[in-house]
C-alpha cells in the first residue's frame, strides 16, 4: 500500500476522528514531513481535510474526489465503470478521450472522468464550462446493436437517467429539453453529448458524453451562456458532494440502456415524454434542413421529435436547436 493509500484509510477509518502525524508516521515508516507533503497533495485533489496543532489530522467531510478508488467502493452498476474507469484530473474532453479508447477496442461500459475539461464541449461544438471540482465530467463508451434510424434513442435514454437521478436524489423538478438538456425551472443544469461512429457495416460504438453542474456558484458562470444556467449547489443552497452522484448517474444510465438493449424503449419513451418540457409547446428548431416551426406534440419511437407545422402537416425532426417560443 501506498503512503497515500495508507493515510487515506487510517483517516476513513477513524471516521472523523483526529489521526496524529505521529501515529501516521510511524505506522506508515515515513517522515512526518512525509506525511504532510501528502496531506498537501490530498488537499489540492479535493480530499477534506482538518489539520490541527497537537491532535494531526481527520477527515471532514465526504470524498469530493471522482477517483476509481473512491467511486468504484459504492458503485452497484453491473458493468459501467467496473472493470474499465480512468479517471483524469484535468483532460481537454472526456469525449475525446473515450472515443480514442473506444478506437483502440476499449469495452462497452469504459467510463472517462475528469476533475476538469480544458476544451469540454456541448452540441454544435459549444464549449462547456468545466471548471476544476466544480461539477461531474463523465463520459461512456456504448457498443449496442442498433439500426441507424434508431440512433437517437441512445441521448432519449441518457435525458432521462439524468433527469431521474436529480428527482430522485434531489427533489428537484428536472425536466428534458429535447433532445439533450436537462433544465430546472427553465435554467441549464446538464447537458448531453452523444457522438456515434460508423462504419461500413453499420454502428461500431457511440460515446455519450454528460456534464453536470454541482457546486458552481452563479457568479462563476461565463456571461455569454446560450441560457441561463444552475447547479446542484445554487438550487439546495448547500454545497454537494459529487461521488454518490456520480455512482447513481452511472446506475440510472445503465438501467435504461439495459432495459433499451432489452427491447423495452416503450417504458423510456413513455417518462420522455413525462419530463418534456417541449412537448405541447410552440418551438423553432434549427435543423441541418433549415428551420421548422411548429406545435411540438409528440416523441416517436426513434427518439425523433414529431412537430406540426401552420399547414397542418406532421415533421419528424431527428435533431436540432430548439427554442421554445
Amino acid at each position: 500500500m501506498s503512503v497515500r493509500a495508507g493515510i487515506l484509510a487510517t483517516l476513513k477509518e477513524k471516521q472523523g476522528d483526529w489521526v496524529s502525524g505521529q501515529t501516521l508516521s510511524e505506522s506508515l515508516n515515513v517522515s512526518r514531513t512525509a506525511i504532510w507533503k501528502h496531506i498537501k497533495n490530498l488537499l489540492e485533489e479535493g480530499y477534506e481535510i482538518e489539520s490541527a496543532s497537537k491532535k494531526g489530522y481527520r477527515l471532514s467531510g465526504p470524498a469530493n474526489v471522482l477517483t476509481q478508488a473512491e467511486v468504484g467502493s459504492g458503485l452497484t452498476t453491473q458493468l459501467f465503470g467496473r472493470e474499465s474507469y480512468f479517471y483524469f484530473r484535468e483532460i481537454d474532453s472526456t469525449n475525446n478521450r473515450a472515443k480514442a479508447l473506444a478506437a483502440e477496442g476499449a469495452p462497452e461500459g469504459t467510463v472517462v472522468v475528469a476533475d476538469m475539461q480544458t476544451a469540454g464541449r456541448g452540441r454544435r461544438g459549444r464549449q462547456w464550462f468545466s471548471p476544476f471540482n466544480q461539477g461531474i465530467y463523465v463520459s461512456v463508451v456504448l457498443r449496442p446493436s442498433l439500426p441507424l434510424r434508431e440512433i437517437s434513442r441512445i441521448s432519449l435514454v441518457a435525458a432521462v437517467a439524468v433527469a431521474e437521478t436529480l428527482r430522485e436524489e434531489f427533489g428537484l423538478d428536472a425536466l428534458i429539453k429535447w433532445p439533450n438538456d436537462i433544465l430546472i425551472d427553465h435554467k441549464k443544469i446538464a447537458g448531453i453529448l452523444s457522438e456515434a461512429v460508423i462504419d461500413t457495416v453499420g454502428l461500431e460504438y457511440m460515446v455519450v458524453g454528460i456534464g453536470l453542474n454541482i457546486n458552481q456558484d452563479l457568479s462563476q458562470f461565463p456571461a455569454d451562456l446560450r441560457m441561463p444556467a444552475t447547479s446542484l449547489r445554487v438550487e439546495k443552497n448547500q454545497a454537494v458532494a459529487r461521488v454518490k452522484i456520480l455512482q447513481s448517474l452511472l446506475l440510472s444510465l445503465e438501467h435504461h440502456y439495459l432495459r433499451l438493449l432489452a427491447g423495452d424503449f416503450e417504458s423510456i419513451l413513455i417518462r420522455a415524454r413525462a419530463l418534456s418540457m417541449v412537448l405541447g409547446q410552440q418551438v423553432r428548431l434549427e435543423t441541418a434542413e433549415g428551420f421548422v416551426i411548429g406545435k411540438a406534440v409528440d416523441i416517436n419511437s426513434d427518439g425523433y421529435l414529431m412537430v406540426v407545422n401552420p399547414d397542418g402537416s406532421v415533421q419528424a425532426v431527428m435533431s436540432g436547436e430548439i427554442d421554445v417560443v
